[in-house]
């Protein structure tokens, strides 16, 4: 398979290199059947949102809004014939399509998604879209190849874009919108009420489930909590336990390579920051059958987790999507619903408590995603190519979309043994402290 040159965009005149972008390199073959189909959903859809959609030389189509320009209408049909979003995530890879505003076009999309498609194709969704590969399943060895995809990219992409604690999260802001320099103190008050939440204090067991870089760790051993902390990233690892060492608290910290469901011993606190997301579905009760066994008898887990709504959920979950494909491999994000419903039925953990604060990931991933743009030249150092740039870029807006558009939102959850006391959930309020966290609008 040859490269070929991106027609326009941001990525004119720069070739995509065939081998590492196959699906990009080239537009798909369809029929003219199925082209012309797609041609009119995507023209219909695009008539009635608050967009200006410039395809070529056609008229504009959309009511006003954010400009989309199509460069090269009929590759960009193409591919939305042949993989639905995830061609559209290919063809702003491609550069054949752009926009002056990406968060704005991606946040009326957010908006809209569930009524972009006519009714009557939504219900034969299941004869196209394309199933999730069964190498991408999260077993044993499905789950290192995974987080390897993503977090072995490099520890020194990751410090282009993320601050200097290094935390991948969200982050809780005292204030909207934010500016960069909230950003550090925002990202230790996430942390300090998560391990709030989970009552870590001098002396905790504490046991994280997804180590990132290790800020959670150093907080948690800085209160003077006992951590083990579990990754499957060696590039996290690496940089994890050297930072936990300059810290002060590698006496109190430990980082090991290790599946949480290899995870052995019994901790007071469990926490883990976004990586529910990672297990899986099909693993959802595994994992949480996991926790209900190392957990001590009243103990508390305390999740951050991205949540969609449960109908949302249960129409993409068995399907292969743009982000999967290219971002997070295995990948599948819950409903409150769906934990709930799995915690009931095959542990003793029941949801005690529930903060939701979606507006404050938007705006953590406005920040990641300036300072992103603001280190392109680096990025191009480090040996990144231009593809995965826009690929990267369209990745932090489409998530930001997400968040704004209220189509995602993120939550602090704190999960008890059936029928603890109040005291058990909240020992800083037994306590007389007031500042274990709390509602974050």
């Amino acid at each position: 398979m040859s490269t070929r040159t991106s027609p326009a965009g941001a990525t004119a005149g720069s070739p995509i290199d065939a081998v590492r972008w196959p699906d990009v390199a080239t537009v798909p073959a369809c029929s003219a059947v199925r082209a012309a189909v797609a041609r009119r959903i995507v023209r219909h859809a695009f008539h009635r949102l608050p967009l200006r959609v410039r395809m070529g030389q056609d008229p504009v189509l959309g009511t006003g809004g954010p400009e989309l320009r199509v460069d090269d209408p009929a590759s960009f049909e193409r591919r939305i014939a042949t993989g639905g979003l995830i061609g559209f995530g290919e063809s702003y890879m491609a550069g054949e399509w752009d926009s002056g505003d990406l968060v704005g076009v991606m946040t009326v999309l957010a908006r809209h998604v569930s009524t972009l498609v006519p009714p009557p194709l939504q219900r034969l969704r299941r004869l196209w879209a394309v199933a999730q590969p069964a190498a991408h399943r999260n077993t044993p060895d499905g789950a290192r190849a995974n987080v390897h995809h993503h977090y072995d990219l490099s520890n020194e992409l990751f410090a282009e874009f993320l601050d200097e604690t290094m935390t991948y999260s969200s982050a809780v802001f005292g204030r909207l919108p934010a500016d960069p320099a909230q950003l550090v103190p925002a990202q230790h008050h996430k942390i300090d009420r998560l391990l709030d939440l989970a009552g870590v204090g001098p002396g905790t067991r504490l046991l994280e489930i997804g180590t990132g870089w290790g800020e959670l760790a150093i907080r948690a051993a800085r209160r003077g909590a006992r951590v083990r902390s579990l990754t499957l990233s060696d590039e996290q690892r690496e940089l994890a336990r050297l930072r936990i060492e300059e810290s002060g608290f590698a006496d109190r910290a430990d980082v090991q390579l290790c599946d949480y469901r290899e995870a052995r011993g019994s901790y007071d606190a469990i926490v883990s920051v976004e990586m529910i997301e990672a297990v899986g579905a099909e693993f959802w009760p595994v994992y949480f059958t996991a926790l209900d066994r190392l957990l001590a008898p009243g103990g508390r887990v305390a999740l951050q987790a991205i949540t969609l709504p449960h109908d949302r959920m249960l129409a993409t979950r068995d399907t292969h999507t743009w982000i999967q494909k290219y971002i997070f491999p295995g990948g599948m994000i819950p409903s409150v619903r769906a934990m709930d419903e799995i915690t009931r039925s095959h542990t003793r953990l029941r949801i005690a408590r529930r903060d939701a604060f979606g507006p404050h990931y938007a705006e953590t991933l406005r920040l990641w995603r300036e300072r992103f743009a603001e280190g392109d030249a680096r990025v191009d150092g480090l040996g990144f190519d231009t593809t995965f740039r826009r690929m990267w870029t369209l990745y932090l807006a489409y998530s930001e979309a997400g968040f704004a558009a209220g189509y995602l939102d993120v939550e602090q959850i704190l999960f008890t043994e059936a029928g603890s006391t109040e005291a058990d959930r909240f020992p800083a309020r037994a306590a007389g402290r007031t500042d274990e966290g709390g509602g974050s609008r």
